[in-house]
């Protein structure tokens, strides 16, 4: 195996709320809020995606699995409350394991979730892995401007920023999610750009902006359907 450049290789930041989180030297940003990496997590893709769709079981898309920690909240909501997910994630530039595991975030997560965590990172690429009979997850390495997207009711749009990643948030990309998203399908994002919105309701959602976390005074939240759109 090559050896990424120590240049390159993801840096080890501690955030607000005493969670970890990563600098990506590459890309020059961080994985998540220097605010609060778990509190930011819950906030957008659980309590403002996940716990929207209102059913005992759906089908996840995650743009940019990163460091693993929005999986990982999902999982542990499917098994707290009994729900049933199938996640599929893509990303073209997955951590070494060993280094997403040193963020040890089932220590502020869910304690007794440990082992799923390193379940989430050790699991192959490229085909559907049980990780517990409720959770399946389904890891693709992929760029996502050009891979197949699959059928979804909620979308976790998590790419790197506007600025940084700028091929992720072109209309294109909303418009091939509008394709594969279910009648009343989720898409959250922690971007609240004017444009973004505008992109992502050309595409034929129906966005609103919500409060963000700390340190993000706005946050998106779409809903692909027909009807009134109502929160």
């Amino acid at each position: 195996m090559v050896q990424p450049e120590r240049s390159k290789i993801p840096v080890l930041v501690r955030t607000a709320d005493g969670s970890p989180t990563l600098f990506a030297p590459e890309v020059g940003e961080h994985y998540h809020s220097l605010h609060g990496a778990v509190q930011e997590s819950e906030h957008i893709f659980i309590r403002s995606g996940f716990r929207m769709w209102e059913a005992s079981a759906s089908h996840i898309l995650e743009v940019g699995l990163g460091t693993g920690l929005n999986a990982f909240l999902t999982l542990r909501d499917c098994e707290c409350q009994g729900l049933c997910t199938y996640y599929y994630a893509i990303e073209r530039y997955p951590l070494d394991p060993s280094l997403a595991l040193s963020l040890h975030y089932a220590t502020q997560v869910w304690a007794e979730g440990a082992p799923l965590f390193e379940a989430l990172h050790t699991a192959p690429w490229g085909q559907p892995v049980e990780i517990t009979p409720r959770f399946t997850l389904h890891k693709v390495m992929a760029d996502a401007t050009a891979c197949a997207f699959p059928p979804c009711d909620v979308i976790y749009f998590d790419a790197f920023s506007p600025e940084r990643q700028p091929e992720l948030w072109e209309p294109g990309i909303f418009r091939r999610l509008a394709e594969v998203a279910s009648q009343g399908a989720i898409l959250v994002t922690y971007c609240a750009k004017g444009e973004v919105r505008r992109r992502i309701q050309a595409a034929g959602f129906d966005v609103r902006r919500l409060p963000g976390p700390p340190g993000k005074r706005h946050i998106l939240l779409a809903k692909y359907d027909n009807q009134n759109f109502i929160l």
